[in-house]
């Protein structure tokens, strides 16, 4: 018998919810995220659970118990609980009736093994009750176990179901997927054989994906899996991830940052396929240009950012497969904190109009070049 061992298993508001929910005659388990999470050793973000009781039936019991509720999502079989900072989803066993690649529709069940098979991955379809003891109802365990991302039952079924799927796949196999192993080969061909159903998704779900996928500790694998099987073509046209393992490896110790992964890619159109911000939009714009530009990483922090600077160090060493543009690194940061001695009206009086920003531009670009060690009396002089 398999037992998470986790602290927020013994959480007060949980513990309220168990004896809320088993006291009235229904089941209620821990599923998804958190249990995977917790088996796997690493943090849950949230905290989701299922139940046999019906959204009517759990808003009957908030109101007994006087407890808060959000019915959004209630129609899909989820209420979400209100426990102080500590918001709950609690979605009713459900199995699809009818689904379009996007949304489905559901009927409510009693039956935990129709709520488990109507999930995408073994490893997201594993529950436990109020004391841990975990319910393994599709075989998710043995996956986790290898690292292994499989979907339930038949994969181009599961696919078919919601084609947010095959994206999923890709970043479920990067965040817990074992490199070593390769890529679940039922589901890959299964990603192969949809990908053009994509297009068929909203901008700001695959957006979100991708976010999610590039932020992984080492997404290279499951992207290069991506364009083999034809799918990045679809999310990021023209994109070329040859220099994506070289980048990741050049990070090291530096935090991952899904623009500057994507920027290494290049690709058409990003901003609007993935509906990419305008700061995001600008920053991923301002990094391809940086890459093939001479412009010195002291100039890039102090007109930029230390931040942007080490990007497009990072970007350039990958690209040109030359490490030595990190050497660059130690001008970073006294550059990004750099303050330009010299002002408008330190100017000549006999100055006026463009010619004011012209001469300062011109003394600017002297002091830079000196490495930003030019004084004031100098560059007056």
């Amino acid at each position: 018998m398999t037992k998470l061992q986790v602290d927020w298993l013994n959480t007060k508001s949980h513990k309220t919810l168990f004896r809320l929910f088993t006291d009235a005659g229904f089941q209620l388990f821990y599923v998804g995220g958190c249990v995977r999470n917790a088996l796997i050793g690493t943090n849950a973000s949230d905290i989701d659970m299922a139940t046999d009781a019906t959204p009517d039936q759990m808003e009957v019991l908030a109101i007994s118990a006087d407890l808060p509720t959000l019915p959004i999502g209630k129609d899909h079989g989820t209420i979400t609980f209100l426990m102080g900072a500590d918001p709950i989803e609690i979605t009713t066993f459900r199995s699809d009736v009818e689904t379009d690649g996007r949304h489905a529709q559901v009927s409510f069940s009693k039956d935990i093994a129709q709520d488990a098979a109507r999930r995408d991955f073994t490893m997201n379809a594993i529950y436990a009750d109020a004391d841990g003891t975990v319910l393994d109802p599709v075989g998710g365990l043995a996956d986790i176990k290898r690292r292994r991302v499989r979907f339930i039952g038949d994969a181009d079924a599961r696919i078919l179901e919601d084609h947010l799927r095959i994206l999923r796949f890709f970043r479920f196999h990067a965040w817990y997927g074992d490199p070593a192993d390769g890529l679940d080969p039922d589901a890959l061909a299964a990603c192969a054989s949809h990908a053009d159903q994509i297009e068929n998704l909203s901008c700001e779900r695959v957006g979100a994906e991708m976010r999610k996928l590039l932020s992984a500790p080492d997404p290279a694998p499951s992207i290069a899996a991506m364009a083999q099987s034809g799918v990045l073509g679809q999310v990021m046209q023209g994109a070329d991830p040859k220099a994506l393992a070289p980048l990741v490896h050049l990070e090291d110790d530096t935090p991952p940052n899904w623009l500057r992964r994507a920027a290494v890619m290049g690709g058409e159109n990003v901003s609007d396929a993935w509906r990419l911000s305008r700061k995001e939009a600008k920053t991923i714009s301002l990094m391809r240009d940086l890459i093939g530009e001479t412009t010195s990483a002291a100039e890039i922090a102090y007109r930029q950012s230390a931040d942007m600077a080490w990007d497009v160090l990072l970007l350039r060493a990958a690209m040109f497969e030359d490490p030595e543009f990190l050497s660059q690194k130690a001008d970073i940061s006294d550059a990004a904190t750099a303050v330009f001695p010299v002002r408008a009206t330190d100017l000549p009086a006999d100055l006026s109009g463009p010619d004011i920003g012209k001469t300062l531009r011109s003394l600017e670009t002297r002091w830079i070049n000196s490495g930003f060690t030019l004084s004031k009396s100098e560059l007056l002089r």
